[in-house]
């Protein structure tokens, strides 16, 4: 048995639209990288080196 089972209509409607807006909201792409490395990720692969300087961060 679950705790909204005692819900008033209203409220469990309520609830379902709120769910239904959840899955329908489209995450954002998240905004591109200035002046970051081309190429493979270098988290991913372990290349901490940009233009001869080693970086850590």
């Amino acid at each position: 048995m679950s705790d909204r089972d005692d819900l008033p209509p209203a409220a469990a409607r309520a609830l379902a639209e709120a769910e239904a807006r959840r899955r329908a909201t489209v995450k954002p792409a998240p905004p591109p990288e200035l002046g970051g490395r081309d190429g493979p990720e270098p988290v991913r692969f372990g290349d901490w080196e940009k233009k001869g300087i080693a970086v850590d961060f």
